[in-house]
């Protein structure tokens, strides 16, 4: 199982455009429901800022959001729309509560 964490700003003037892909995303998601993924994306008070969690559980570590059209279209012009560009961090469970179960 592996975990990351993905924050970035984006332009102001591409808010409402992020999230449109963001959601766009979450509907292929529900439409498709793959296994071995859980996800969720949050905004900061700020407005600007966002931070992906995902937990992959596949069996053989593949990441099953790659392979989505929707996260493709999400990830392809994501440095034009930030403000300062994505971060990823590799996240180790320290404890959990009721959070990827």
């Amino acid at each position: 199982m592996k975990r990351v964490m993905v924050s970035y700003k984006v332009k102001a003037d591409r808010v409402e455009e992020n999230e449109r892909y963001v959601r766009a995303v979450f509907a292929q998601l529900e439409r498709e429901q793959p296994t071995g993924i859980r996800y969720a994306t949050f905004k900061a008070d700020d407005g600007v800022s966002f931070t992906h969690i995902a937990s992959v559980e596949t069996a053989d570590g593949s990441n099953p959001l790659v392979a989505l059209a929707a996260f493709k279209e999400f990830t392809a012009q994501i440095k034009d729309r930030c403000e300062s560009p994505p971060s990823t961090v590799t996240l180790t469970e320290v404890g959990c509560y009721r959070v990827f179960s």
